[in-house]
């Protein structure tokens, strides 16, 4: 329905009609006559002051006070998804996210290309939540701040390269980044959710010294160990079986995620992994009813427009045919 911003406007109604009566009219101008004789000055539009002029003007004036007044439309309410959590992302680029040991759509994928892909789905479907990433190799480093701008944070994910971070895998420092960044908002819900296919062997904060800064910060760790338990590599006489998760460390992301509040997930392939995102959207789900917002959009415009054209249809007519010779 429409409605005006500023209806307090419609005070400076009357402004014209007052500003006419208080201020001191000009004397009448005495005829003005030509140097040749029997030729005068008149004017084309004699009923300017009693015919048509003055209702337009006091259209346009009207038309002006409307658009001042700011009308718009208001729409419906609609349900604003605001969860009030912050989620950060801490992915591993360490040189083992190369390992080409998960699938996606039948095809041989390494464990970062399956953790983009399923990753950026969880982002798209967090809607209403904070989001940021860390990315972690040798290093850790926050790539994107927390945002309600989910598209960034996925943008973000897409454009990142393994080994970008170095060969190794600092998870501790990961933490230690994410719950900095976690535990400077005000927000109550604050998660934290690691991927990583390796065991700590960088860093300078212990992913267990990171994991009890995490509990006393309120920030819940969900961990996500990733890379299959077989895989056929060829070998001198022929192929065969190994382990590419051997160095895991899936009781340190465990303990991690049972002190902290959160859940530990082990996904052996791209099913596994995606099961996992779905486990913690049920574990941390959005909520059904946010608070309500009713757009507003500005019709200010068209009043203006329709205040314009009137004073044009008033202006234009005396500036170009206003004036005309008759005889004396």
């Amino acid at each position: 329905m429409p409605e005006f911003a500023w209806p307090w406007v419609i005070v400076l109604l009357p402004l014209p009609w007052l500003l006419r009566r208080w201020l001191r009219p000009a004397a009448p101008g005495q005829a003005l006559h030509l140097p040749q004789p029997g030729l005068r000055l008149a004017t084309v539009s004699g009923n300017a002051a009693h015919g048509i002029v003055p209702w337009l003007l006091a259209l346009a004036w009207l038309c002006l006070l409307a658009a001042a007044a700011r009308p718009q439309w208001v729409g419906p309410p609609q349900a604003q998804q605001r969860s009030g959590r912050a989620v950060m992302l801490a992915v591993d680029l360490s040189g083992s996210m190369r390992t080409q040991d998960m699938e996606l759509a039948g095809h041989p994928v390494s464990r970062f290309g399956a953790v983009e892909a399923i990753a950026s789905d969880f982002i798209h479907r967090r809607s209403g939540d904070e989001m940021g990433l860390v990315l972690f190799g040798s290093q850790a480093f926050l790539v994107t701040p927390l945002t309600y701008d989910l598209s960034a944070v996925r943008a973000q994910l897409q454009g990142a390269v393994v080994g970008l971070a170095g060969t190794e895998t600092a998870i501790g420092d990961a933490i230690a980044v994410a719950v900095k960044r976690l535990s400077a908002l005000p927000e109550p819900e604050r998660v934290l959710v690691l991927l990583t296919d390796g065991v700590n062997n960088a860093g300078s904060i212990s992913p267990r010294e990171a994991a009890r800064a995490a509990k006393a910060a309120g920030v819940r760790i969900y961990t996500i160990g990733i890379g299959a338990t077989r895989m056929r590599v060829p070998g001198f006489f022929g192929s065969q079986l190994i382990n590419p998760s051997a160095d895991l460390d899936a009781d340190m992301l465990t303990t991690i995620a049972r002190e902290t509040g959160g859940q530990f997930f082990r996904a052996t392939d791209s099913n596994e992994l995606a099961d996992a995102y779905r486990a913690i959207d049920a574990l941390e789900p959005m909520p059904q009813h946010g608070p309500t917002l009713r757009p507003r959009h500005e019709l200010f415009r068209w009043p203006l427009l329709a205040a314009i054209v009137l004073l044009l249809l008033v202006i234009v007519p005396r500036r170009f045919g206003g004036v005309s010779e008759q005889p004396a």
